[in-house]
């Protein structure tokens, strides 16, 4: 797996810019594919097997929207916290549209995602990344996109075309997608049921989280009156986000407006006073059903930094 480090930095824009998104590849290096050449095929338990190219696919109505984009980190260290994270506009046509014209059978129960990147990972050869998920939630959720932010995807973020699954970590939104099957059963593959599994079931929704981005970790700010802000994200609306100051009691920050797609992540706010010398300072993001950030040692654990206040 290789990292790109993002720049952490908050940018006035509540989208991520696309040369801060970080980059997770799996297999080495992108695949370097030509538009002209590309091509998706639909497969499997269909009336109507396809062979798109992206001339076709763009002729599909098309769909633009705001969603938070996650890596749930690392697989094998599956209780390290990760904020590898970002806010960003997609634009695609929903997989609903391409599969409409595939026609699945009803005996389809789940969607096999396959990208055009191959090679060796974890001591196993000659793999492709596979991915999978419910028929039913890939229907109603997924987009294949084919834009970031307004401007075609980069090779390193899936050109031409990758999929786009909200709500879920970025683990399976299949960059480089080439192939989709629909399947009555699940890939036995090491990226669907040996790595980014939790709890013996598959990694797919979000946790709630949230980020604090200004003051960032290791800055020094003048002592007194300082406003704390940040990001807050889940599977569903973020009903509240506190912050602590050097163990103190948890106070409510105050929550941006809600966004126009729940996709996409909300700002927070705290104005507080800092006295001279170094502070612990906490955020805890709760969620419209009740799930709270839990304390450390979790992967969406409450986010800690600290800054000295001159």
């Amino acid at each position: 797996m290789s990292t790109r480090p993002p720049d952490p930095r908050t940018p006035p824009s509540p989208l991520t810019p696309v040369d801060s998104v970080f980059v997770r590849t799996h297999l080495g290096a992108p695949p370097e594919l030509a538009a002209q050449e590309w091509e998706l095929r639909v497969e499997g338990l269909v009336e109507q097997p396809l062979r798109l190219d992206l001339r076709s696919l763009l002729a599909l109505p098309q769909r633009t929207f705001t969603a938070v984009h996650e890596c749930f980190g690392s697989p094998f260290a599956p209780t390290v916290p990760t904020r590898a994270v970002a806010n960003l506009e997609w634009t695609g046509v929903p997989l609903s549209a391409v599969l409409d014209l595939a026609r699945p059978h009803a005996t389809g129960r789940h969607l096999w995602l396959e990208g055009a990147d191959h090679g060796d990972f974890a001591d196993e050869k000659g793999l492709t990344y596979v991915k999978d998920l419910p028929l039913d939630r890939a229907y109603a959720d997924v987009v294949l996109a084919h834009s970031m932010n307004g401007a075609p995807l980069r090779t390193q973020h899936g050109f031409p075309v990758r999929a786009v699954a909200p709500r879920m970590f970025g683990t399976n939104s299949v960059k480089w997608l080439t192939r989709l099957v629909v399947s009555d059963t699940r890939p036995d593959h090491l990226f669907t049921t040996r790595l980014y599994v939790r709890d013996g079931r598959p990694v797919r929704d979000i946790d709630v989280n949230s980020k604090l981005l200004a003051p960032y970790d290791g800055d020094e700010v003048l002592a007194g009156v300082v406003e704390l802000a940040g990001r807050a994200w889940s599977t569903s609306e973020i009903a509240g986000v506190e912050i602590s100051v050097d163990d103190a009691p948890w106070q409510p920050a105050t929550l941006g407006p809600r966004p126009q797609h729940p996709t996409a992540w909300r700002p927070f706010t705290l104005t507080t006073a800092l006295t001279p010398g170094p502070h612990v300072i906490r955020s805890r993001a709760t969620d419209a059903t009740g799930r709270v950030q839990p304390p450390p040692g979790a992967r969406n654990s409450v986010h800690e930094i600290e800054v000295r206040a001159t």
